[in-house]
């Protein structure tokens, strides 16, 4: 009785903490606090809470902590002024395998150091010289595309967005160049589908929310929330490239690895370098990162197009505009057409992939920020979804209007309650690089195709209740070619 007593109380000790600061919120069950309430989708579970609690509210991952904040001065406070003294670190559940020193999961000094030097990869000026690389992808895309909208078929388009992003993925990462709608089979394309089956409601996952202690023996065990095997052979795959790349000279590459490789072959720059393994890490994240995310955004933009038809007309008609008689797309000019960006940030709005604003930030000691009281070790979390449907901000939430973010009208927009990428110095690195790569391929397959609904699309669309945000069901739409241009000879 006593260890049945002592287990209780060890299940729900810390599920007091919000109750005694003020702060509202769900109650916690022993041992697994709020996490059942997942069940019904992390997006339908914050908006569910911000209408009963209001701006910022306290829910339990089992027996963690988690404070939910849509308040945009505490935002700005915990992701801007106090990023580096209190806020640097996301939540780390460790088990991450070889991936411990990916810039996305490092902490402190480190995470600035590889912050400092990945960064120069993603200047504008960089991606220009990608951009090759890219359109060599967007071509193959509207390529299979084509050949589909030519029989009439349903198309279901994040199988043709999954491809095109692996093939921009691996091409701009290390110059692995995989046709992978055409290759499946390719082991690069079957490892990295298998990466992204990792769930939130997992065993091991939840054994380590509830038992955090037993943490670091299951860490020395080599147990991960990552398949191994996944993780093995990219590593085995990116280290034979990059021994290769050191071999020989490879200073025409404009790819990530090889920047990487010069920055540590150059010596130390101010910021330090990198290790063999660090640029391993950096390589592998970008994989995983860049492929859910473009492929997950670009899917919900054609539905949003689809079933505003409006909408589509205008982006074509400026599409039309920037590149006369279907001119080659260039760098500059995709990155200035207005609507094409105004309607990329609504639908991001919409369905940010990052339903929550990472996996939260640890507080680093206890803090005060405007009468809120923040303990130390508490996870702060910034539901992104909720934030970006909040009717106080945004009038009729629930609608697809691009001129919000134009010109004229996007000047009122509150920084603070828009964030598809993360705000601060520990937003999304990839930012810009996502932003190209699916600018290029809207603008590619508008200039090609008009995109409808079908009887196989899903109106209004149901989300499902994974980690990321995605349909319950694949959006299926159709394409037709547009009169106005000839497939056969673009």
């Amino acid at each position: 009785m006593l260890f049945v007593a002592l287990l209780f109380i060890y299940g729900s000790w810390p599920h007091g903490i919000f109750k005694k600061l003020g702060i509202p919120g769900p109650k916690a069950l022993p041992f697994f606090g709020t996490m059942l309430e997942y069940r019904k989708g992390f997006h339908n579970f914050d908006v569910e809470c911000f209408k009963k609690y209001g701006r910022v509210w306290g829910i339990y991952d089992a027996r963690q902590p988690v404070l939910c904040i849509m308040d945009q001065s505490i935002i700005k406070t915990i992701l801007v002024k106090e990023c580096y003294s209190l806020f640097t670190n996301r939540r780390n559940f460790r088990l991450n395998g070889p991936l411990y020193d990916a810039v996305s999961i490092v902490e402190d000094d480190d995470w600035r150091r590889i912050r400092s030097v990945l960064s120069p990869s993603f200047t504008s000026g960089r991606l220009k010289e990608m951009f090759g690389i890219m359109k060599t992808h967007s071509h193959i895309l509207v390529d299979n595309l084509g050949k589909t909208a030519t029989r009439g078929e349903a198309v279901d388009i994040k199988e043709f967005f999954g491809a095109y992003s692996m093939d921009v993925v691996t091409s701009t990462a290390f110059s692995v160049d995989i046709d992978s709608l055409n290759n499946p089979k390719d082991p690069f394309v079957t490892n990295i589908k298998k990466m992204l089956k990792f769930d939130f409601l997992n065993p091991l996952f939840l054994f380590t929310a509830l038992f955090p202690f037993i943490t670091p023996v299951l860490d020395k065990m080599n147990y991960a929330l990552f398949p191994t095997s996944v993780t093995d052979f990219f590593y085995a795959a990116l280290k034979k490239i990059k021994s290769e790349r050191v071999a020989k000279d490879h200073k025409k590459r404009v790819d990530f690895l090889q920047l990487m490789v010069d920055s540590q072959t150059a010596g130390k720059t101010e910021h330090g370098s990198l290790s063999d393994h660090e640029i391993l890490s950096q390589s592998m994240i970008f994989i995983f990162a860049g492929y859910e995310t473009s492929s997950s955004t670009l899917s919900f933009f054609f539905y949003n197009l689809a079933t505003n038809p409006e909408a589509m007309k205008k982006l074509q008609e400026e599409i039309d505009q920037t590149f006369p008689d279907k001119a080659p797309v260039d760098y500059e000019a995709v990155m200035n057409m207005e609507y094409l960006d105004a309607a990329l940030n609504e639908s991001l709005r919409l369905f940010p992939v990052a339903g929550r604003l990472e996996l939260g930030r640890v507080c680093k000691k206890t803090v005060d920020i405007n009468g809120l009281l923040i303990p130390k070790d508490v996870v702060v979390m910034i539901p992104t979804y909720a934030l970006h449907r909040d009717p106080d901000y945004w009038s009729d939430p629930e609608s697809f209007k691009p001129e919000r973010f134009t010109k004229d009208n996007k000047e009122s927009i509150d920084p603070y309650m828009y964030m598809p990428f993360g705000l601060g110095p520990r937003n999304c690195i990839g930012m810009r690089f996502a932003q190209v790569t699916m600018k290029l391929a809207i603008v590619e397959i508008l200039q090609r195709f008009d995109v409808s609904v079908c009887d196989q699309t899903q109106v209004p669309l149901e989300l499902g209740i994974n980690g990321f945000l995605s349909p319950k069901e694949p959006i299926k739409l159709k394409l037709k070619p547009r009169k106005s241009f000839d497939l056969q000879n673009h």
